[in-house]
């Protein structure tokens, strides 16, 4: 499981807008799309979302710099957990995110850089305007 999937992306919106959108149940659902939510955004606090596809645990919570999350897929085998780092870094007038999501299941690497463009950083970008 020592699997890593690095990505950067450029939003057009400060830091601050970003990070709500990650840690907040609301307008994450809003951004993905309506499927239920559910963010506790504190360090140890449960996330859930998209319906319960995507859960786990927030590690570490900075606001407007980083999310780490203990991140795991509902198919996955039980107790298998990966790492996501979400960090941000003002770029302009919008703001840098760079994903290091490592040390999930071996044969997922495709489907989740994949679901990371799908599932984040469009609907992001969209909800961003």
């Amino acid at each position: 499981m020592d699997h890593e999937i690095k990505q950067e992306i450029t939003v057009n919106a400060p830091a601050s807008a970003v990070y709500a959108l990650l840690t907040q149940s609301e307008r994450f659902a809003e951004m993905s799309g309506g499927a239920p939510t559910t963010i506790d955004p504190t360090a140890g606090g449960a996330f859930s979302c998209f319906g319960g596809m995507i859960h786990g645990r927030n590690i570490e919570c900075i606001p407007d710099e980083r999310l780490v999350q203990a991140w795991r897929a509902k198919t996955w085998d039980s107790g298998v957990y990966s790492v996501v780092r979400l960090e941000l870094e003002p770029h302009g007038t919008g703001t840098l995110i760079r994903l290091t999501h490592a040390a999930f299941p071996s044969g997922q690497a495709q489907h989740l850089s994949q679901g990371w463009h799908a599932n984040y950083w469009e609907p992001l970008r969209k909800a961003l305007g």
